[in-house]
């Protein structure tokens, strides 16, 4: 059984390792949870390597470490799994984190299945409205 609920995204992130060595390549956040993320990338890491991520279209000044707990060929790309290396003061930081992407997955959804375009903001109100009471607390 799974420690944190993952919730399914689509959003572009930037990963680093620690020894300075930016990817490059594509990078899509598949899914994230309150412990971790699972992107695809077009770059493999290494199991056990240190990370700097950073989700630019979320915060551009927030960034987090992390640590690959996985990584594996999926349809031409590589999934990885990153568990976060967090701090006390960052627990509030990745909970904002985590609703962030739930809004920006309900926004790209509205616009598949409804054909409505909705602003950031206009699809945070609505799915505040909608789902925020049902949002796991930590």
């Amino acid at each position: 059984m799974r420690q944190f609920i993952r919730h399914p995204a689509s959003i572009p992130v930037q990963l680093e390792a620690l020894d300075g060595e930016l990817k490059h390549g594509i990078n899509t956040l598949n899914n994230v949870s309150f412990g971790g993320i699972s992107c695809l990338s077009s770059e493999p890491l290494e199991k056990g390597q240190t990370v700097r991520l950073k989700i630019e279209c979320v915060n551009s000044d927030f960034e987090i470490i992390g640590k690959v707990i996985r990584c594996y060929i999926k349809d031409n790309r590589y999934e990885i799994g990153i568990e976060f290396i967090v701090s006390k003061d960052q627990v509030f930081h990745l909970r904002m984190i985590e609703q962030i992407c739930h809004i920006e997955h309900y926004r790209n959804e509205i616009l598949h299945y409804e054909g409505r375009e909705l602003s950031s903001k206009e699809a945070a109100k609505e799915w505040i409205e909608k789902f925020a009471s049902n949002f796991p607390t930590a």
